[in-house]
């Protein structure tokens, strides 16, 4: 039977200074005059819309709060400021309630920090990817690495201190010495988590139509390896796929992702997963992604793009998508109460997986991962297909 999960808010701001060849995300360059006070609005009026459409969510408490993009730095703290508080009005939050704000070092400017804290902001995170100059370039990015340094300084210095770094390793023509440096880097800046991402060709970016010369996949693993090894040693375990950090600092809003917790999705493009215990449903609605057609649809029925049923046989392989990246693996306990499906649904899997030497059951009822099973991540998780 399904139970009531944890739930999050992820709020989208869709525009960037300008957008990068390697991105798939919803990300639109911003031309022309601000529509920010515009896209304030019709984001309350989104969740506004959504309360009423899931009337249940009224009666949760919001633990973690993730504005993400695109680039919500190009927002004001006074903006941050009015959608933060018209979703408090809305919506009960966690009496520590982790928030949020992704920024690129490039778009930042002196001194707004202290508005972002001042807002409600506790959590930034950085899009760095690199501190080498040559490779920002060819990632298209706009800052330098002192200006990345500069703006986590100026974070620091207005009192927010859970800090993350975005990292991106395998990118074009790099070496693993510059990958280390990249970790060296990033370390001297006292972060208190890094995300350490393998550069992919995504469809429908500039880079998929035009690759560059990536290192091959040999070098790849050996650079991850030695980078992790580099930030345990420094005090950041991996816990995810791409995440370290030591347990007081791990992100709370993705590992509510990771643990097939409830998420509601306001703004272009959002995507929610949303539980209906009383009905027993498990659905996923999201939001008209481009910024147009979303602003003009605001609080409206029209917003949705769609809403799609989680049926039970596909919940096993949602589950798993997520929970198998962690380093913790999963309770069947946990199983269990998200997905509403008793644990013999996915025994014949475990079993297989056993035999694989892909899983491990390290207490009764508790598994995860092997170190042949991270290796081979897309195949155990295929295991769980319908």
């Amino acid at each position: 039977m399904l139970t009531t999960p944890p739930t999050s808010l992820y709020i989208h701001i869709p525009w960037c200074v300008k957008k990068c060849p390697y991105c798939d995300f919803n990300s639109h360059e911003q031309r022309g005059a601000s529509q920010e006070a515009a896209y304030v609005e019709a984001l309350l009026a989104d969740l506004d819309a959504d309360l009423e459409a899931f009337p249940w969510i009224r009666e949760r408490r919001i633990q973690t709060v993730f504005f993400g993009g695109g680039t919500p730095s190009l927002f004001a703290p006074d903006s941050i400021a009015r959608i933060l508080d018209g979703a408090r009005a809305r919506l009960g939050f966690a009496d520590i309630c982790e928030t949020t704000l992704e920024t690129n070092p490039g778009t930042v400017e002196h001194g707004r920090f202290d508005g972002y804290a001042r807002a409600g902001v506790n959590r930034i995170s950085f899009g760095v990817q690199t501190f080498n100059n040559e490779k920002l370039k060819k990632l298209g990015r706009i800052h330098d690495a002192d200006e990345a340094r500069r703006a986590v300084a100026e974070a620091q210095d207005a009192g927010i201190t859970e800090i993350n770094i975005d990292l991106m390793y395998a990118l074009p023509d790099q070496n693993i010495g510059e990958a280390v440096f990249d970790i060296e880097q990033a370390l001297q800046l006292c972060p208190t988590h890094v995300s350490h991402y393998q550069l992919t060709l995504e469809p429908n970016t500039v880079f998929a139509a035009h690759p560059p010369r990536l290192p091959d996949d040999d070098c790849a693993w050996d650079m991850q390896e030695q980078c992790q090894s580099m930030l345990a040693a420094a005090g950041h375990p991996q816990y995810e796929v791409s995440a370290y950090a030591a347990g007081p600092h791990q992100c709370r809003h993705n590992l509510n992702y990771w643990r097939f917790g409830d998420y509601l999705g306001i703004g272009a493009g959002a995507h929610a997963k949303l539980t209906d215990v009383e009905n027993q449903h498990i659905l996923r609605p999201w939001k008209l992604k481009n910024p147009r057609a979303y602003l003009e649809s605001a609080g409206k029925p029209s917003r949705l793009g769609a809403t799609v049923w989680i049926e039970p046989e596909q919940r096993p392989f949602e589950f798993m998508l997520n929970a198998l990246r962690l380093n913790e693996g999963f309770r069947t306990d946990q199983f269990e109460a998200t997905t509403g499906l008793a644990r013999a649904v996915i025994d014949e899997q475990l079993k297989q997986s056993l035999q694989n030497g892909w899983l491990q059951e390290i207490a009764a009822g508790h598994w995860r991962p092997t170190e042949l099973g991270s290796r081979f991540l897309n195949d155990l998780i295929e295991l769980f297909l319908p």
